[in-house]
């Protein structure tokens, strides 16, 4: 059973990424959102808006993915649906969209969001079930920039004869119907969000494949692809070298497996003579330098195969299993930026979640690891201090510098955020002074000079019933502050003088919209307006609690 922290950390995350979502900051959003998704993998409300942040960037085969996954964890959930149909619509799949979106309305036929995507689908419907014909992609007047942010394309890009084929194909969509080479296959497909398999390109290439993973570091125990057909027709292609190549790579895959490394390092040498354009030779080498222990060995070997891997035009999965490779290396050496960075350039040539995990995982332990550097309560106090001298003489960005130097040093001391919030506060820097202000209380939720901050904070920017909040959590602790007391005060004042602009705001918040269509929260709100007690056992679940003190906070209730 999943813990309530790893619940509450999820539901963090979440509004974060909602708000990246909002601003734009969409790759930011899909990165919030999956680290939620680690945390609560049966959130169906996770998946879905991911699903819709993966669409607004375009990756419209992950989205579908996840709005799948929405309807798979919540099937009566009428935005899993809207969230499948979009996708389906943007890869032109339209008839598909139409029938998800009328299994949407079976659920809820008055819903305008699913209603206007049907419509839509069924706008770009020739005929019955018939979608419309794809347009050209290569019409795209962004192409080039697109072509050359992409790791294969912007390889492509290098070779004179693609950069004619992407012109023809530009100005000439008959030219869609014939299309032979592989390179604009594959081209397709990246513009279109999907990964075709490249099976013309591998043929020509299938003795230097690999099945070894990224994870754990073991040579390639095959040479070509599972495929009997393929394996067969690749054979019938190989030089006399090339079989002998293969030959002497299995009996050093053999070797490896029953630790003789000395032995499996003479095979792949014998057989890396005998047919130098197979990289995998070379990644099995750095394979057993990684048993060994001789990490720079396997970091050499690596580099040799990526050098390689470029002049003889590899496959990219395996250029990026040696740079993933340098990596486990540079991590087993404990040089962490190092490894940070093959990873990425690891993911830049092909993109597993696997890896993503990783290097995710990665980065996380670098910033646990330089903020326990800087931690030195001593030095923070000290900052502190002269923080506190500033801030008395008026020197608020002075002050504001000592503040933040002090929490680099101690950043789990809570005083420290509330003293910079004060000075964001009298620099009418709101924004910041609020979310030093949320710290200080997540760090210390009895310290009472949070909650005044961060009243005071809020109604400077307008938000009184958040104010009015934040000064109740004030009064709750301290009943005879004054301070407390006067902001509640001039909180409810001012936004009692206009309730409609109060419930007009609330209710265009996606947030309280998406609570006040949950049918459980219903039946909770109305058990509340006829027993007021009620609400004391619904504060027990700290999910529904949660919800019930956003809708305190935009005024929808009130709770005497």
């Amino acid at each position: 059973m999943m813990s309530e922290e790893n619940k509450k950390k999820a539901e963090e995350l979440k509004m974060k990424g909602n708000k990246c979502l909002e601003s734009g900051d969409v790759e930011e959003a899909i990165k919030l959102y999956s680290e939620a998704i680690n945390l609560d993998l049966k959130n169906h409300v996770l998946y879905s808006n991911r699903s819709a942040a993966l669409t607004k960037c375009g990756k419209y085969l992950e989205a579908l993915g996840d709005a799948d996954q929405t309807i798979k964890l919540k099937s009566d959930w009428c935005k899993g649906y809207s969230r499948k149909g979009a996708a389906l619509s943007y890869m032109n799949r339209f008839d598909e969209a139409a029938e998800v979106y009328k299994e949407g309305l079976k659920l809820d036929p008055e819903n305008k969001q699913l209603k206007d995507g049907l419509k839509e689908a069924s706008n770009n419907l020739t005929g019955p079930g018939k979608s419309q014909p794809m347009m050209n992609p290569f019409a795209d007047p962004n192409l080039m920039a697109r072509l050359e942010a992409h790791p294969k394309t912007r390889e492509f890009l290098k070779q004179p004869d693609y950069r004619m084929m992407i012109q023809l194909m530009q100005q000439s969509p008959g030219g869609l119907q014939n299309m032979q080479d592989p390179r604009i296959m594959t081209t397709l497909g990246i513009l279109l969000g999907l990964e075709f398999d490249e099976k013309a390109t591998e043929e020509k290439r299938e003795h230097s494949s690999s099945n070894d993973s990224m994870a754990n570091d073991k040579p390639t125990t095959n040479g070509t692809t599972s495929s009997s057909s393929s394996t067969s027709s690749s054979a019938s292609s190989l030089t006399s070298d090339q079989k002998e190549a293969l030959e002497e790579k299995e009996k050093g895959n053999a070797a490896y497996k029953k630790k003789n490394f000395e032995e499996a390092l003479q095979c792949y040498n014998r057989a890396f003579e005998l047919d130098p354009t197979n990289i995998t030779l070379l990644t099995n080498k750095a394979a057993v330098y990684f048993e060994q222990g001789e990490y720079d060995k396997c970091i050499e070997e690596c580099e040799k195969a990526v050098e390689f891997g470029r002049e003889q035009r590899s496959d990219f999965k395996l250029i990026a299993k040696a740079l993933a490779r340098i990596g486990n290396a540079y991590l087993k050496k404990d040089d962490l930026h190092k490894a940070k960075i093959y990873y990425d350039k690891s993911l830049s040539e092909h993109r597993i979640p696997e890896m993503v995990k990783k290097s995710n995982e990665l980065e996380k332990e670098i910033k646990e690891k330089e903020r326990l550097a800087m931690v030195n309560p001593e030095l923070s106090l000290q900052e502190k201090q002269k923080g506190n001298e500033l801030y008395q003489h008026g020197k608020y960005p002075e002050a504001a510098k000592c503040y933040t130097e002090a929490i680099k040093r101690n950043p789990d001391d809570p005083k420290l955020y509330s003293n910079r919030a004060a000075c964001y506060t009298k620099l009418m820097e709101f924004e910041l002074a609020l979310r030093d202000c949320d710290t200080c209380i997540r760090l210390d939720p009895t310290f009472i000079k949070g909650y005044l901050r961060k009243g005071a904070s809020l109604l400077a920017m307008k938000e009184t019933t958040k104010a009015a909040v934040a000064f109740q959590k004030a009064l709750d602790l301290d009943a005879s502050c004054q301070e407390a007391i006067d902001g509640y005060r001039k909180a409810m004042l001012a936004e009692n003088s206009d309730p409609d602009a109060v419930r007009k705001r609330a209710m265009a918040d996606p947030e309280v919209q998406q609570i006040l269509q949950d049918p459980a929260m219903n039946m909770i709100l109305q058990q509340m307006t006829k027993d007021p007690d009620a609400v004391r056992e619904h504060l027990k679940n700290p999910a529904v609690a949660a919800k019930i003190q956003k809708l305190m906070e935009v005024g929808i209730i009130a709770i005497h």
